[in-house]
C-alpha cells in the first residue's frame, strides 16, 4: 500500500518537508557514491562510519569500525570485550546522531520513508509552522534514538534512517487529525486500485512495513534486521503524541479541514 495524499487542505507550500525529502535523497546519493549501489544502498563501512552506534554514545571515548579480513562483516569497538587496539579516525560521535537520521540502507528503505514523510509531513508542518516543524522533526529523531540507546546501551549495531523522526511526525499527525482520510494505492500482484483509508490504518501499515523490512533483513548491509530500531520507532511516536501540543502553543488555531 502506497499513500498518495491526505484529505487536509494545506494553507501553503510545505517548504521544510520538501527540503527534508530532498536532503535525505541527496545524502543517499552521496553515501552510495562512496561505495555501494543505487539499489542496494551504501557500503557497510559507510553505514558504520556515519550511523549512530549505541556503544559509541554510551562510551564517549570509544569508536567503532568495520573489521578487516575474516571479521569484515563484524563491528569492532574500542574497549569492547575481546577488542584490542583503537579504531581509525571516525566522525565525532555527536555528529553521527544527526547524520544517522538521513542515512538509509537501500532504495526501498528510503523510498518507503520518503513517501510517508511527504504525505504526512506537509500537513503537520502546516499546523506547526515551518521552524517549529523542523525542530519537532529533529527532536523527534533524537528522542527516538535516545530510547533505542537506553534499551540497548552496549549495542554495536548501527541505528540509522529517518524512521524515528517520521514516527514522531505520525504521532503528532494522528493526534491532530484523527479524522483524516488517506488516498492509497493498493497493489495486488497484477493490478492495483485506489482506496480511501483512515489515517490510523495507514500509520499501522507503516509500522508493519518497517517490521517486514527488518524481518527480511533488506534495509541494512548487515542483515538480520540491524538498523531497524523498533524501540526508536516507539520513542519517536511517543514523542509525537506527547509533544505536538506543546509545539502548537501560541499558534493560530487550526481546523481539521476535509477536502470535497
Amino acid at each position: 500500500m502506497i499513500p498518495l495524499r491526505d484529505s487536509i487542505r494545506l494553507a501553503r507550500l510545505p517548504f521544510v518537508t520538501i527540503l527534508l525529502v530532498a536532503a535525505n535523497v541527496v545524502v543517499y546519493l552521496v553515501a552510495v557514491s562512496h561505495g555501494g549501489s543505487l539499489l542496494r544502498g551504501p557500503s557497510a563501512s559507510t553505514v558504520v562510519r556515519w550511523a549512530a552506534i549505541p556503544y559509541e554514545l554510551t562510551h564517549l571515548r570509544s569508536h567503532c569500525e568495520l573489521g578487516a579480513g575474516g571479521l569484515s562483516n563484524a563491528i569492532l569497538c574500542t574497549g569492547a570485550p575481546g577488542v584490542l587496539g583503537t579504531a581509525s579516525s571516525q566522525p565525532p560521535t555527536w555528529l553521527t546522531v544527526f547524520t544517522a537520521m538521513f542515512l538509509h540502507g537501500n532504495l526501498l528503505h528510503i523510498a518507503g520513508n520518503m513517501v510517508f514523510l511527504a504525505v504526512f509531513g506537509g500537513t503537520l508542518e502546516d499546523a506547526l509552522g515551518r521552524i517549529r516543524f523542523l525542530a519537532f522533526y529533529l527532536l523527534g529523531g533524537l528522542a527516538a534514538l535516545a530510547l533505542q540507546v537506553a534499551v540497548s546501551p552496549d549495542a554495536v549495531g548501527p541505528t540509522f534512517g529517518a524512521s524515528g523522526a517520521i514516527a514522531a511526525v505520525l504521532g503528532g499527525y494522528i493526534l491532530l487529525h484523527p479524522r483524516a482520510r488517506i488516498l492509497t494505492v493498493v497493489v495486488l500482484i497484477f493490478f492495483f486500485t485506489l482506496v480511501d483509508l483512515p489515517a490510523w490504518a495507514m500509520i499501522g501499515l507503516w509500522f508493519l512495513f518497517d517490521a517486514l523490512l527488518g524481518a527480511l533483513g533488506v534495509v541494512t548491509p548487515f542483515g538480520g534486521g540491524a538498523g531497524v530500531a523498533y524501540y526508536a520507532h516507539i520513542g519517536g511516536f511517543a514523542f509525537g503524541l506527547l509533544g505536538v501540543r506543546a509545539f502548537l502553543r501560541g499558534r493560530t488555531p487550526y481546523r481539521d479541514v476535509r477536502t470535497e
